[in-house]
């Protein structure tokens, strides 16, 4: 790596709904390196862009993704909760968003895959992603995770893939120092930015493993990842994260 490449987390979501197609066009206004995004399933088994375990945002704070079929989250205002004159877009596939971007951009994207969903769901998030993605020669696209069984599957998948573990706050050197040893397979690590120092940056490149780091917004963290040198700074404002950069 020579630079530090800047991801739009969720595409560029302060100036548009996050995980739309609009968010994303906008991102690509600026000369970001890639995209973040999240990915779940509808109830008819249709992978989606979502964050959120809840549909709040859409009005509907008691129901999840999966409590509708994709044809029915398609007619739902995924924008709607960022401004009420925003263009109407419905829920986004990840069909739709690899045939739109992947030859734009780098893309990372995360499956959420969490305690709340049966786990043959996850396989099911799994197998969709991997195929959709199809082979890689490099680390153009990405795929994250929270649940380390998750990426344990997607190897034996796709023994080739770049897979990267998504830390959370709480996780310290030494459960990374655990997590490689017992996980050679792994591409590298996404870490919190309050978690990013010195002896995390050597284990990693000591491993020749990559480093991520989220969610970098402030100029303070912004800063600290570029000194520290990692690969992937993502970040809700990459267009204030690539003038630092740059200067």
């Amino acid at each position: 790596m020579t630079k530090t490449m800047i991801f739009a987390h969720r595409g560029a979501n302060k100036e548009a709904a996050e995980n739309t197609r609009s968010a994303f066009d906008k991102a690509l206004e600026y000369a970001i390196d890639g995209i973040e995004t999240d990915v779940q399933l509808s109830r008819d088994e249709v992978a989606v862009l979502w964050h959120d375990r809840f549909l709040g945002k859409v009005g509907l704070p008691s129901k999840h993704i999966d409590d509708f079929d994709h044809a029915q989250l398609q007619a739902m205002n995924f924008a709607a909760h960022y401004s009420s004159g925003a263009k109407p877009e419905g829920i986004m596939s990840l069909k739709e968003f690899l045939d739109a971007y992947r030859k734009r951009c780098r893309l990372l994207i995360e499956i959420k895959n969490r305690e709340w969903e049966l786990s043959y769901r996850h396989e099911i998030k799994i197998r969709q992603t991997l195929g959709m993605v199809g082979a890689v020669n490099d680390d153009a696209v990405m795929v994250s995770s929270f649940n380390l069984p998750s990426l344990v599957y997607a190897h034996q998948c796709a023994p080739e893939f770049p897979l990267v573990y998504n830390f959370e706050t709480d996780q310290t050197v030494k459960d990374a120092e655990q997590v490689l040893a017992a996980q050679p397979f792994l591409h590298g690590l996404c870490l919190p930015i309050a978690t990013l120092d010195d002896a995390m940056v050597g284990l990693l490149r000591g491993q020749d493993k990559y480093i991520a780091v989220y969610t970098c917004n402030s100029d303070a963290e912004i800063n600290l990842a570029l000194e520290l040198g990692v690969d992937i700074l993502i970040s809700d404002v990459p267009q204030k994260a690539l003038q630092m950069r740059d200067r």
